[in-house]
């Protein structure tokens, strides 16, 4: 047996259980999920199987049969959840791209243990963070009571159950996904080309915009598209941040699912989430390839 040969059996042979175990428990689900969304629903919950292109429709317009009605709540659902995600992106952008020049000039120390800092939140409960902010934002929080005894205001204000309260403790949870990705391009900046940029006249405007924006690219790019796709399909933060006020399309998949029990919209709702992320990756894979070869 050449050597050649060998090294390529041996690939495989590690690749081999990898392979197998994702394409069971990662595509078969996608599989299952995609052939539900064009069926019928159950009377009693479940699927008929007669299959159907109306769950997409009552999402996109072309549903109005006597089972399958359009209702243009479910577009608006996923466009406000399109707008609350990207807000999310451009708050976490806002917070962890200073934070991140700041840590990465520290000394490696103090470095790790700021590092340490950022990704602590991750070893708490999820549940017990955000009930701690609805402790903070409820009329009778401390942010309320705070603003009224410096006498910003003289009643409290309604944070709670509002998009802002939502945009903010998904800001607060993903804040790590991208600040990481952020750190790891500042920290290879080559500070001599920032000098090189000072002595040649340049302000720092000029400097951020032609030197280490370019730079650190790669890092925005990255941190924005793993923070905006837990963003889109998320339901834990709607529901306990934003109540029945704030309708997210990751409340509405779990509403079909488990209240509804409308498996087929379910899916096809699911579907519309995965091909916006779909889409979002194949924009990602475009803009790094052109970066590459600019």
């Amino acid at each position: 047996m050449s050597l050649t040969r060998r090294k390529l059996l041996h690939l495989l042979g590690l690749l081999g259980a990898p392979t197998v175990f994702l394409l069971i428990f990662f595509f078969g689900p996608l599989v299952i999920m995609l052939v539900y969304s064009f069926l019928t629903p159950g009377i009693y919950g479940g699927v008929d199987w007669i299959f159907s292109h109306l769950n997409y429709g009552r999402i996109l317009g072309w549903a109005d049969t006597r089972y399958e009605k359009f209702d243009p709540v479910y577009l608006a659902i996923f466009l406000r959840s399109l707008r609350l995600a990207t807000l999310t992106v451009a708050t976490s952008l806002i917070v962890s791209y200073p934070a991140a020049f700041w840590i990465s000039r520290m000394r490696p120390g103090r470095r790790d243990f700021a590092i340490f800092l950022v990704t602590l939140p991750f070893f708490v409960s999820l549940i017990v963070r955000l009930f701690a902010w609805v402790l903070i934002l409820r009329p009778t929080g401390f942010l309320n009571q705070g603003l009224m005894g410096i006498g910003l205001t003289s009643e409290p204000i309604e944070f709670l159950y509002t998009d802002f309260a939502v945009v903010l403790g998904m800001t607060y949870v993903f804040i790590p996904f991208m600040f990481l990705p952020l750190y790891s391009s500042i920290e290879k900046l080559d500070m001599a080309q920032l000098e090189a940029s000072s002595d040649l006249g340049a302000t720092r405007l000029q400097t951020f915009r032609k030197v280490v924006l370019p730079a650190t690219m790669p890092g925005i790019i990255g941190g924005s598209i793993i923070t905006f796709i837990p963003a889109l399909g998320n339901f834990i933060v709607p529901s306990v941040l934003g109540g029945a006020k704030v309708l997210m399309i990751g409340n509405l998949i779990e509403q079909q699912f488990l209240s509804a029990r409308n498996w087929p919209f379910g899916s096809a709702l699911a579907m519309m989430v995965m091909t916006a992320v779909l889409v979002l990756l194949i924009v990602q894979l475009r803009l790094t390839r052109r970066g590459e070869h600019a």
